[in-house]
């Protein structure tokens, strides 16, 4: 990209430069590394992106490889969505929260469920005992979520529904609530996330060994291309990875591996790629290291851009599109000093932003203690509000494009995303190295690296380790309605009670059977559903013929 001539002199200019500098002995220690340990250089300059290909490489927004950014004109056009993450407790609770925050400037829905919705059972269940709504939104039957969605503008916002395991019946609800509102099936816009190889890698809410539960994601897929052309239907996670422990570099290889193998299975099933991969979609974590956290979203997209492109040969430039999610980090969140948070939040969601997300999710600064409460949450959705609106940051397209430090970090991350892949694929693909404990040792071997530094203050972390203050902590707690389970039962064994039975006990044995087949099951699953029949229900049909998943564990 630039003259060698010039850059040797400059090279020997740098070299010069950095002996005398480090003579001076002027820096605070010996080491300086970005969250995820990568080594960072003094200075950055021409010569360290001197081999860099402009038009390959970078190119122009809205063109291939996509590095600075899906659209042409960035946040000109249109800002991102701007959809926080929320449930706790009842349906009735979770509605009345959605409506507030639209009310204040929400763009778009994201619904968290709690854990009993997330591993399929209802929550009258053994295994669901003491858990209702305790980290999201209850949902049992056609009834809760026809509660749930009530009066929200289903036709004109997306919503996003982080649910896995289960997604396939959630997502089924979510239709049929929709159709009996008299929203047809083909104007709904939204995702679920429906990322069942994180949940192995990271997460662990699995209820299915992975090859049944992949048949469920490829029904989805299949199913959404043909019937819900606006609809995402994999939200392919890296959010999870780095919350557990990952680093930045890890985090992206480990996500965009899951999703090539999604397009594998796609393509296995006898799909075209152009067919479902404009409807892929991604979501990202972002932490604390502002110039790592652009660089990794910078390569992820030209690594898709050109994996999509050149080893599946799509050839609609929207499947080459990643479009992702963006989501604060909340392993950051402090319980100490937790007003701290906001500050942290504020430089995840501008990193975000200036790495060219499509949507975002701010934490709420009270998240390490309590589910948020209303003015956190508000407070949270304010932070994206004043960077849209008064920060400038959106005014151009890839405002830090052209960096000598940005475009070095986001080569180095590209590079480090296809040695990772060079491993896995050496261990014969994604799933046989998540049976081989691949995945789980190098995240484990992360997190470890990085609580050792905190521990040893080697990396300060402010009001934890360093800036300490023996204060009490006073933040409102969100408390739910303790009438909310006894409600959200009785509505349960009144829709057990008062629906066609005999039509419930059909739908679920035709589902078994479809089960034992290969016929895509999202019908039989939708069916169920509109027959009133329960989460439990329908994932205990599937528990009986796929069975359940027990991990192994690996040191």
């Amino acid at each position: 990209m630039y003259d060698r001539t010039k850059m040797k002199a400059l090279s020997q200019r740098r070299a010069a430069w950095e002996k005398r500098t480090a003579d001076g002995g002027q820096e605070r220690n010996d080491r300086f590394v970005t969250t995820s340990g990568r080594p960072i250089r003094r200075l950055y300059d021409p010569s360290d992106v001197a081999a860099m290909d402009y038009e390959r490489a970078l190119g122009w927004p809205g063109e291939y490889p996509f590095t600075r950014g899906i659209h042409p004109t960035g946040y000109r056009g249109r800002m991102w969505t701007m959809r926080m993450f929320a449930g706790f407790g009842s349906v009735e609770e979770t509605n009345a929260r959605f409506k507030y925050l639209l009310e204040h400037g929400q763009t778009g829905l994201s619904i968290a469920f709690d854990l009993p919705t997330l591993m399929g059972y209802d929550p009258d269940q053994p295994q669901a005992r003491g858990e209702f709504g305790k980290c999201g939104v209850c949902v049992s039957s056609l009834a809760d979520m026809e509660i749930l969605l009530a009066g929200l503008p289903l036709a004109e916002i997306t919503t996003s529904m982080t649910i896995n395991s289960p997604a396939a019946v959630i997502w089924a609800m979510y239709i049929a609530a929709a159709e009996k509102r008299g929203v047809p099936r083909g104007e709904l816009a939204g995702t679920i996330q429906n990322d069942i190889l994180k949940e192995y890698i990271a997460q662990k809410e699995f209820i299915f060994p992975p090859a049944p539960s992949m048949r469920l994601v490829v029904d989805t897929i299949e199913f959404g291309s043909r019937e819900l052309p606006r609809w995402n239907t994999i939200s392919i996670s890296g959010y999870h990875i780095r919350e557990a422990g990952s680093t930045a570099g890890q985090e992206l290889a480990f996500t965009l591996a899951d999703g090539l193998e999604y397009v594998r299975w796609g393509l296995e099933r006898g799909l075209d790629v152009d067919e479902f991969a404009p409807r892929l979609s991604f979501f990202f974590n972002c932490h604390n290291d502002f110039f790592e956290e652009v660089a990794k979203f910078r390569a992820a997209r030209r690594i898709w851009a050109r994996e999509m492109r050149e080893r599946f040969g799509a050839q609609n430039p929207r499947s080459w599109w990643m479009r992702f999610h963006t989501q604060t980090a909340g392993c950051s969140l402090s319980a100490q000093q937790p007003e701290v948070n906001l500050m942290r939040t504020t430089i995840q969601a501008l990193a975000a932003v200036l790495g060219g997300t499509q949507s975002l999710h701010t934490n709420s600064w009270d998240e390490a203690l309590a589910l948020p409460s209303e003015k956190a949450a508000r407070l949270a959705l304010r932070t994206q509000q004043v960077i849209a609106h008064e920060s400038g940051v959106a005014n151009t397209a890839d405002p830090l494009g052209g960096s000598f430090f940005v475009e070095a970090l986001t080569n180095e991350m590209e590079e480090e995303c296809y040695s990772y892949f060079r491993q896995i694929e050496d261990l014969g693909g994604v799933i046989p190295a998540i049976e081989a404990g691949f995945f789980q040792r190098e995240i484990a071997g992360a997190s470890y690296r990085y609580q050792r530094e905190i521990e040893t203050r080697e990396r300060v972390i402010v009001g934890v380790n360093e800036y300490v203050m023996e204060e009490p902590i006073e933040i409102p707690i969100l408390e739910m309605d303790p009438e909310g389970e006894r409600r959200h039962r009785a509505r349960l064994e009144r829709t057990r009670r008062e629906r066609d039975g005999g039509r419930a006990k059909r739908c679920l044995e035709a589902l078994r059977e479809a089960c034992r087949g290969a016929d895509n099951l999202m019908p039989y699953i939708l069916e169920a559903v509109n027959a009133y029949c329960t989460l439990g229900e329908v994932c205990g049909v599937m528990r009986d013929e796929f069975g359940e998943y027990q991990e192994v564990s690996v040191v």
